[in-house]
């Protein structure tokens, strides 16, 4: 526990008169703890005398416009509370920055645990990994599958051109941190500008789904209680967002990707479904076609070579500390190379 008061980011007095009159029965807050910080959107729990809660609010010091919006994430959270996908109990939402200096929601706190490494998942044995792995796929159907509208989340995105849009958006921030040149990158982007499809479907999109973006029930009947970092996600392709899914994954036996530093290891655990297993359980939840799916995997790993150079750019200057920063580097031709193997495939 922290003692009330401070916690970077938050007000207490302000938060807690700001509970007493919009959360009737919260009661008063006695610590605030800060669980998950950095670059995204800030995480606490706060404990009252009542009930535990977590707060969200944007990053300190200065963020754009359009960027970490609290009304964004809140808004979808409570439009999918009456629905099949697991998200935590909408409670309030503040747009009054004088209270704790940034906007911010409450949701109920959700005791489940956030699962990265395989060595989280030793003790649940095969048959109960392999369980959750396959959870992992229903649930990210179970996005897909939601009606926005009747949800509420119509004009959430613009689902018209939405691959342009992200192939533009992500080839300018590659261009803001390049650290070299790198040929093959253009390349790769000119392929899959060739292969866009004209038309696709258009759903809830969650944007950086994987398991350590859900809150899980370990044991002989594991389950995944929440999705929650819902700051990325918009009205888009649905195969995007398993593709970018499946660029995270980590085969056995998959030389190549132990040396891309991202995501963890949770997917090496015995009894968790490799990819093409997942993909598979996907499709016959969802009953869509995967004949393109190659592309679509392309496309996420272009994205993660773009994020990850980003990442290199910021150590370079720098501005980012940590064990493994001076390695990272390296993985983006890896990334670039794996991205244009996947456009090989027939």
């Amino acid at each position: 526990m922290t003692v009330p008061g401070t916690v970077p980011g938050i007000d207490l007095p302000r938060l807690t008169g700001w509970l007493a009159r919009n959360v009737p029965g919260a009661g008063e807050p006695v610590s605030v703890s800060l669980i998950a910080g950095g670059r995204s959107n800030l995480t606490y729990v706060v404990e009252t005398g009542e009930r535990r809660l977590v707060l969200r609010r944007p990053p300190l010091g200065h963020v754009l416009p359009t960027a970490h919006d609290m009304r964004r994430e809140w808004r979808v959270i409570s439009a999918l509370a009456p629905t099949p996908v697991p998200v935590p109990e909408p409670v309030a939402f503040c747009a009054d920055e004088d209270v704790i200096g940034a906007p911010f929601y409450l949701m109920g706190y959700v005791d489940g645990a956030s699962v990265r490494t395989r060595d989280e998942l030793t003790g649940l044995g095969p048959g109960p990994t392999r369980r959750l792995s396959a959870r992992l796929a229903e649930v990210l159907a179970s996005v897909h599958a939601v009606d926005h509208r009747a949800a509420g989340l119509e004009g959430f995105g613009r689902p018209e051109g939405y691959l342009a849009r992200q192939l533009d958006r992500w080839c300018q921030q590659w261009e803001r941190s390049k650290t070299t040149d790198l040929p093959d990158y253009y390349r790769l982007v000119d392929r899959l500008r060739e292969r866009l499809p004209a038309r696709s479907e258009s759903t809830l999109v969650h944007g950086d789904y994987r398991l350590d973006n859900t809150l899980v029930r370990l044991g002989p009947e594991p389950e995944i209680l929440a999705v929650v970092d819902w700051e990325m996600s918009t009205l888009g392709d649905p195969l995007a967002d398993l593709g970018l899914t499946l660029t995270y994954w980590h085969d056995p036996g998959d030389d190549e990707r132990a040396g891309i530093p991202v995501a963890g290891d949770a997917t090496l655990a015995p009894g968790f479904m490799n990819a093409a297993e997942f993909a598979a359980h996907y499709a016959a939840v969802s009953g869509r076609d995967l004949s393109d799916l190659g592309f679509y995997v392309a496309f996420g790993t272009f994205k993660l070579a773009v994020i990850v150079e980003g990442i290199h750019a910021r150590f370079q200057q720098g501005k980012t500390v940590g064990e493994g920063f001076d390695r990272i580097g390296a993985a983006v031709p890896t990334l670039v190379s794996r991205a244009h193997r996947m456009l090989d495939q027939p």
